[in-house]
């Protein structure tokens, strides 16, 4: 049986987007270089805007790639970026650059995760600690939002739990702010929605202390994501890197 998928106008689509960034059609039309005729135009249907119309809006309104197909396919055109596995040969140069970071960055752990959150490479690192978690949260897809917040994952371990739920809760409001995402959207009702709510109060950062061999370990992390991709799948992963937040963190790995 097929199912009719009944796609919202590119108008529609694109003044979404507008919107949700918080911008006038004016301003929009003053970054894209066009009139903000055009843009009113082309928001309410009255215009048909080309291929390249569409994808400079889209470059001004920082729209994601995955999205930016979207728009191209409501908009009559055919989608401009590819989506290819990670393992995919037409991506080994960047899966050998990640997984340089990766083991560069040992002794500390290094994980790279997906737009949804689920975990795609490590570095050897990160062992010690899934060691640690149910095998039950280790089949794939390892989603690190239930890794870390899960009783049965790095949970446990963790001192200042309500510290990092309210990071989490923070990151993915952004994100889900700045790209909507149904799944990433259910994932976040069901760990973070009903979770008591805490203010993060730091005057540089807040570590996540880990309780591990009678010890607390200290750690903070950094995000890299590439800079200029044209493929999907690199448009959305990022590589999560953690680092002693003290001599004493820094000692038990080294």
């Amino acid at each position: 049986m097929s199912t009719l998928v009944i796609m919202e106008p590119v108008g529609e689509l694109l003044r979404g987007w507008r919107r949700r960034r918080g911008i006038s059609q004016l301003d929009l039309a003053i970054a894209a270089d066009v009139s903000a005729r055009h843009v009113s135009l082309v928001e309410t249907g009255k215009s048909n805007p080309s291929a390249a119309m569409v994808l400079r809006l889209a470059d001004q309104l920082g729209v994601p790639l995955r999205d930016r197909n979207r728009l191209l396919l409501a908009a009559g055109f055919a989608p401009r970026y590819t989506e290819r596995p990670l393992d995919d040969h037409a991506l080994s140069a960047a899966r050998d650059a990640i997984r340089r970071v990766l083991q560069a960055h040992e002794p500390y752990p290094a994980l790279v995760f997906d737009r949804r959150w689920n975990i795609v490479m490590t570095n050897r690192a990160i062992e010690p600690f899934f060691a640690q978690v149910d095998p039950d949260l280790l089949r794939p897809p390892v989603n690190l939002l239930r890794l870390g917040l899960d009783p049965r994952g790095l949970a446990r371990m963790v001192v200042n739990l309500a510290d990092v739920r309210a990071m989490f809760r923070a990151r993915i409001t952004r994100q889900l702010a700045a790209a909507p995402d149904p799944e990433l959207a259910a994932l976040y009702e069901e760990l973070l929605e009903d979770a008591p709510g805490k203010r993060i109060e730091a005057d540089v950062l807040i570590p996540m202390i880990l309780r591990v061999d009678d010890r607390e370990l200290r750690l903070f992390s950094t995000i890299t994501t590439f800079g200029t991709p044209v493929d999907i799948t690199l448009d959305e992963v990022a590589i999560e890197q953690y680092y002693p937040a003290d001599a004493e963190s820094a000692a038990y790995f080294t």
